[in-house]
């Protein structure tokens, strides 16, 4: 999706990806067959590239350090995405803010800890969608070791929220800031299945995720866009993660808004200006399509998803697999409750 609106504001696009003919190349960009972890390809692409970026942060950031001090245009700041891939850094990062946060230590010692577990065990490098994560009532479970062995980990609390919400925000190459309505996410076994826009919260509530997106991103290096999770108790937010990417809590945004996320992304990275992020529907909705089984990709049902007014399917041109996120649906409707429901519909009217 980076790819298609970098190509269609006329920038040639070349990408690295294991996955021959990947999604990326089937769309027009240029093919850098390798690991995205491969630190050769990654310094030959950023050679011969105006700037390089990326879409997942799960990449060696001390080799884009490096590139970065040697010349090389990498948006944002390879020393932003040092800060949050280590999640442990990331929260310690956040607390110096003064940004609300779960209660969390480095140590595995609920003595750290007032008031009990249960706790969430996070593995401070290379998770995601859940993955890296285990959610004991103490911190001695046995569990954990079996879990980690002898990698990394943090320890938070498990707090109670109300809601799961998201602040999808840019920055550009001047500092200025750009945010999207808050959405309210929805996840299932840890995989977010549905986000909505605007999400249904209290416009205190929505002001203070912005002001919170907005604190993130001022601290921030570089240009580009960054999604920052949080979760609603009430009136208060607390802030959960920073995804230094575009996200899916923002692919809404392709049909919802002026300014795709993705088209944003190229903005800022390239020098251009922020777009408007003004929606353009009073409400919308974007629901995965996942994968059920190992298989190539099939599109059953999909003239009955396409039947339903307002709804744009999507899909990646990714081989089928259990969980895989393969693609997506947006809704566009006037109300939150239309757009639930009709997302609702879609998915269930495709046979994956």
């Amino acid at each position: 999706m980076l790819a298609q609106d970098a190509i269609r504001l006329g920038f040639h696009v070349t990408v690295i990806d294991s996955t021959k003919d990947c999604p990326a190349a089937q769309v027009g960009a240029a093919q850098y067959e390798a690991a995205i972890t491969d630190t050769e390809a990654i310094s030959r692409v950023a050679a011969v590239s105006d700037v390089f970026t990326w879409e997942i942060e799960h990449i060696p950031a001390e080799h884009l350090v490096a590139l970065e001090n040697w010349g090389a245009n990498i948006q944002p700041s390879p020393t932003s995405l040092l800060t949050i891939q280590d999640k442990l850094r990331q929260k310690t990062f956040l607390q110096k803010l003064g940004v609300p946060v779960a209660p969390f230590s480095a140590a595995l010692d609920e003595s750290n800890f007032l008031g009990g577990g249960p706790y969430v065990v996070k593995s401070r490098k290379g998770g995601y969608d859940g993955r890296g994560n285990l959610v004991v009532p103490h911190l001695d479970d046995p569990r954990v070791g079996e879990t980690f062995g002898e990698k990394p980990v943090y320890a938070e609390r498990v707090v109670g929220f109300e809601k799961e919400l998201a602040v999808i925000a840019a920055r550009d190459m001047a500092g200025n800031i750009a945010t999207y309505p808050v959405v309210e996410t929805d996840h299932e076994h840890n995989i977010c299945r549905t986000a909505v826009a605007p999400a249904d919260i209290a416009p205190r509530t929505a002001a203070q995720a912005t002001e919170l997106a907005h604190t993130v991103l001022q601290k921030l290096k570089g240009a580009g866009v960054f999604a920052i999770e949080m979760f609603a108790m009430g009136d208060d937010v607390l802030v959960n993660e920073i995804a230094p990417r575009v996200h899916n809590s923002g692919h809404w945004t392709d049909r919802g808004s002026v300014t795709s996320q993705f088209e944003q992304h190229i903005r800022a990275i390239t020098g251009m200006p922020l777009g408007s992020t003004e929606m353009l529907a009073g409400a919308a909705a974007m629901v995965n399509i996942l994968g059920s089984q190992e298989r190539p990709l099939r599109r059953d049902g999909l003239d009955r998803a396409l039947a339903i007014p307002g709804a744009y399917p999507h899909f990646y041109g990714k081989s089928e697999r259990p969980a895989r996120k393969i693609g997506h649906i947006t809704i566009l409707g006037e109300t939150v409750e239309e757009v639930r429901e009709k997302a609702k519909q879609a998915r269930g009217a495709l046979d994956i």
